[in-house]
């Protein structure tokens, strides 16, 4: 039996799985190999530190999210001997593999900048990346009415990279329903030269901050906290107090894949950005959080990718060329208060533009540009989460990026320049 092993279960690793079952030759076998007993829906952590309570519906158990076809192995991955060709488990029970598909996601390591974790850790500071972390701060910030409230990205590229400017945003929403937002100073810290990766995206997304009252502190790379004296300090000496420090810490891949030296110095693996095979092992594709491709480390991501993934494990099975498919398309939600949000779709080569998706004039999502309609996109997305992306069932959205719909507009010189460096970062 040739075995094809999944390293994660996770959004990337689920859908491959998934979509991969049933489509083997009659030889073959799909291992999924994860140590978690559930599956958390991590687009809802967001919602929790503003009140939500509703972490039962952000989780499923492992096995109901999978396929009856595909086998899970509820373990941890110790070690990939690349010489050999196998995984080594937590239980020293070694399997081989034929095809390897790594899907270990990321994973915040906050230790990583001093005085970030310690005896502040969960009380003046915080994260919203962790279910623990955001109930946390649910708590925290029911009762923070007055102070400086500081937002912080520590390095990229992290997940979903709008999901501290949408922090803010609903931060900037729920103060004021509390009647407090004048008492209340938003900051944003970023290492970046603008609000988001992409330019003119940076731009919609800064005037946002500006009409919002929150402010912008640019490329700050971020050195150290002193949690005593509540100071984020940059590498140039720059500091900016806070009363109340909401962090996103520093992302890195799966332990085991910089030890199996699969990976890079933040331990993702080197992937070929349209094939999503590994640019060193011929038999290992990557996709999701774990690859080092320059676009988002979000779940549409992940989504629009399993299906070049899949594609290509069986072309490759069969002795055929892969398929150059994927374009590093990526659609993201959002949220920016009062009942709003933003979409925008992109991929490696093209900016976020206004117009509507998934049909032109009809929409109904309005692309770069606030709406209601966008609003109950984001919200109704879990519910096709759970019922048709995790499934593999047919999604009439196609993987890559498609025009229609779009309107061009002019990048500024400035922004053009960028484009590049801003692209890896995201």
């Amino acid at each position: 039996m040739k075995e094809m092993l999944i390293l994660g279960a996770g959004t990337a690793g689920t859908m491959v799985a998934n979509q991969v079952s049933g489509k083997l030759p009659s030889d073959w076998r799909t291992t999924v190999i994860d140590p978690e007993a559930v599956h958390l829906y991590q687009p809802g952590l967001l919602f929790l530190p503003f009140g939500a309570r509703d972490e039962a519906k952000m989780q499923k158990a492992r096995e109901k999210t999978l396929s009856p076809g595909v086998r899970w192995l509820e373990s941890s991955v110790e070690g990939i001997d690349l010489g050999t060709k196998t995984v080594a488990l937590a239980n020293q029970k070694r399997l081989r593999f034929d095809r390897l598909v790594v899907a270990t996601g990321s994973r915040i390591c906050p230790d990583e900048t001093p005085g970030l974790v310690g005896e502040h850790w969960g009380k003046s500071i915080h994260d919203f990346y962790t279910l623990e972390g955001a109930q946390k701060l649910r708590d925290t910030l029911a009762t923070f009415e007055r102070g400086r409230l500081v937002v912080n990205i520590v390095e990229m590229p992290i997940k979903c990279p709008v999901a501290p400017l949408e922090f803010l945003f609903l931060a900037d929403d729920f103060f004021k329903k509390k009647g407090v937002r004048d008492q209340i100073e938003l900051v944003y810290v970023t290492p970046l030269d603008g609000a988001f990766t992409k330019p003119a995206c940076s731009d919609v997304l800064g005037y946002m901050l500006e009409e919002k009252g929150i402010s912008l502190e640019t490329e700050f790379n971020t050195g150290s906290v002193d949690g005593d004296s509540r100071v984020l300090r940059s590498y140039d000496e720059r500091e900016v107090n806070y009363d109340l420090l909401v962090t996103v810490p520093t992302h890195m891949g799966a332990p085991v894949i910089e030890a199996a030296g699969l990976g890079d110095e933040l331990g993702f693996v080197p992937t070929d950005n349209n094939t999503l095979r590994s640019v060193e092992h011929e038999d290992i594709f990557v996709l999701g959080d774990a690859a080092n491709v320059p676009t988002s480390k979000a779940g549409s991501v992940a989504h629009f990718q399993s299906e070049v993934v899949t594609e290509n494990l069986l072309r490759s099975i069969r002795g055929q060329e892969l398929h150059a498919g994927s374009d590093g398309h990526a659609n993201c939600f959002i949220e920016s208060g009062d009942g709003k949000a933003l979409l925008i779709d992109f991929n490696y080569y093209t900016e976020p533009l206004p117009g509507h998706y998934p049909l032109p004039a009809l929409g109904p999502f309005k692309l770069l540009g606030e709406s209601r309609a966008n609003h109950f996109g984001k919200l109704a997305f879990r519910w096709l989460y759970w019922n048709a992306l995790l499934p593999a069932r047919p999604m009439p959205i196609p993987n890559r990026m498609s025009m229609v719909g779009k309107k061009s507009i002019k990048v500024p010189d400035k922004a053009k320049k960028n484009v590049g460096t801003r692209q890896k970062a995201a």
